[in-house]
């Protein structure tokens, strides 16, 4: 055994939880993504999905993506510089500068990949990138990828965010990236007050809308257009694998900042390009959530109830103002059980441990669809609440 097997082969801490019978990854569906799904021939009510529009077997979307197989084919065989740019891309991200109100957009082949390959082509050795401590790892692997001086500020404080400012020298660029809606506690940034720091230190600001789009603002526009602060944000990213049925990302901006990452960014120049059936299924996705507000309402009816119904039951869910709905356990052993546990009552939900969050923060997430019913929710809340005190959590 070489030195490198030799050393992985101690990583043992799945087959610890397999061996208990509580390993919650991996778990395999039999059936298309919905409120329902059927995982092994068994019925389970999907709470552990980012689909929130419900958007993920509609059939205008499926026959949308089967046209532009029918027409482009399965793939583009290399990358948007070179000869991977179809004209499906173009307008797609002409639509999508337009919805969250910017000039121009880049679209990448995953969300994951925009925050890897703008944040830090951004930056350079004597500049700064400055996030609060709960981004998403993206946005932390993006950073880490940078030169630049990285900085970070306790979630959500925004006195913290301010001294951080204060560290950096005037002449440097100064990024601040952070996500609209935090995924794990389903929180939101302060944006309006990071966007008077902003603009007293003359820094540049730059969201990941990832779980804003779709959820929040006038048609879905997202968090920025909630507080009405688009125009000063000068990065706007976004994903299509949740709200948008698909796969893929994108970041808008000004026709400056996009010329130049769409010549330099390396996730986008060097990746091969978006398949034609996944951008052909966000843009009909986008189109359906421009045209069908009450989709989103429906949304909010039922995470509204939802919430009140979490809280009524005792759960500890934290300061959540969107459809991520956390369920506090504190507790990683315990966190994997009630997941378990939760399954076996039909229920799947979705653990988070660390490095998600702290160690002291262990919870299961509850996420909801515009699709899901108030039934639905109420036989949830009964099941979790069983599961819950059977192990003493609440």
């Amino acid at each position: 055994m070489g030195l490198l097997q030799d050393k992985l082969s101690k990583y043992d801490q799945p087959q610890q939880f397999m061996a208990k019978g509580v390993y919650p990854y991996f778990r395999t569906i039999d059936s298309h993504q919905d409120t329902e799904v059927f995982m092994n021939g068994k019925k389970v009510l999907m709470f552990g999905s980012n689909a929130y529009t419900g958007l993920t077997y509609d059939q205008r979307i499926i026959d949308a993506a089967k046209a532009a197989t029918d027409k482009y084919g399965t793939g583009c065989a290399g990358s948007r510089l070179l000869n991977g740019t179809l004209d499906i891309h173009v307008e797609l991200e002409k639509e999508l500068a337009a919805f969250v109100g910017k000039e121009d957009a880049l679209c990448f082949s995953t969300g994951f990949t925009v925050n890897e390959g703008v944040i830090p082509q951004l930056t350079g050795r004597n500049d700064y990138i400055i996030c609060d401590d709960r981004v998403h790892a993206s946005i932390v692997d993006g950073r880490r990828l940078s030169f630049a001086t990285q900085l970070k500020y306790k979630h959500n404080d925004m006195e913290e965010l301010e001294h951080e400012l204060q560290k950096c020298a005037p002449e440097a660029i100064k990024l601040i990236v952070v996500d609209s809606v935090f995924s794990m506690e389903g929180d939101l940034a302060n944006l309006p007050e990071i966007v008077k720091l902003k603009k007293k230190y003359n820094a540049s600001l730059m969201v990941d809308e990832a779980h804003g789009i779709g959820v929040f603002g006038k048609q879905g526009r997202g968090v920025c257009d909630y507080f009405g602060v688009s125009d000063d944000v000068d990065l706007i990213m976004g994903t299509f694998s949740k709200s948008l049925a698909s796969i893929g990302g994108f970041v808008a901006a000004d026709f400056s900042i996009i010329n130049y990452l769409r010549h330099t960014a390396r996730s986008y120049i060097f990746q091969a390009s978006s398949t034609p059936a996944a951008t052909a299924a966000a843009r009909e996705a986008l189109h359906i959530i421009m045209t069908e507000p009450e989709r989103q309402q429906r949304l909010w009816d039922i995470t509204n109830y939802a919430l009140k119904s979490f809280r009524d039951a005792g759960f500890e869910i934290g300061e959540t103002a969107s459809p991520i709905i956390p369920l506090y356990v504190r507790d990683t052993e315990k966190t994997f059980t009630v997941t378990t546990l939760a399954f076996e009552e039909g229920i799947f939900i979705n653990p988070v441990i660390p490095p998600a969050c702290a160690p002291q923060d262990t919870l299961v997430r509850v996420a909801l669809m515009a699709t899901h019913t108030k039934e639905q929710v109420d036989f949830a809340v009964e099941k979790l609440t069983k599961c819950f005190r059977q192990l003493g959590i609440i």
